[in-house]
């Protein structure tokens, strides 16, 4: 039943809070379009959602961090050059070494990837479906997250999300 409301709860959160744009795409169906001042909108949106599970399944809730953003960002950019979805830079960094650059000194847990067309929910919901992002997401020991996209001109979406904790400690990757 906690997980149940978790999800209602996500749902609601998702409809009170738009600020995208659909428009037709080149399939002729509509595309997800994420406007350039919705930023913040859509990384507490999913902050809250993340949230509200781990709320269900007792865990502690995160906080947003400003360096994990910048992390994140820098991935889902660079994700969009490489054209895949994949763990590491175009310069052979692993997500521990990006954190690390962005002056984060916590200690690193995870990162969830996704290249795709859809909304941030949808996005989360596929995460939640895989075993790996999953761990990623509910993970005990994490207490801060960052999330940050890049949106191709095509509508295509590369959505990176990373975990830490800032208690110092050996980095190791989720």
């Amino acid at each position: 039943m906690a997980r149940f409301l978790a999800l209602i709860l996500a749902a609601t959160l998702v409809v009170a809070g738009c600020d995208t744009t659909s428009t037709g795409g080149a399939t002729g169906g509509k595309q997800y379009r994420i406007s350039s001042h919705s930023t913040s909108k859509i990384q507490y949106r999913v902050l809250d959602s993340v949230n509200a599970l781990r709320q269900a399944s007792g865990a502690v809730p995160l906080q947003m961090n400003a360096q994990l953003n910048a992390a994140a960002a820098t991935h889902a950019r660079d994700m969009s050059i490489q054209n895949r979805p994949w763990h590491f830079g175009s310069d052979g960094s692993s997500p521990i070494q990006r954190v690390q650059r962005v002056g984060y000194q916590g200690r690193f847990l995870g990162e969830a990837i996704s290249e795709t067309y859809e909304t941030e929910m949808q996005t989360l919901e596929a995460w939640l479906a895989q075993e790996d992002t999953k761990r990623v997401l509910m993970d005990p020991e994490a207490q801060e997250m960052g999330i940050a996209w890049f949106q191709e001109k095509s509508g295509k979406i590369w959505w990176t999300l990373v975990t830490g904790s800032p208690t110092a400690g050996p980095q190791v990757q989720g």
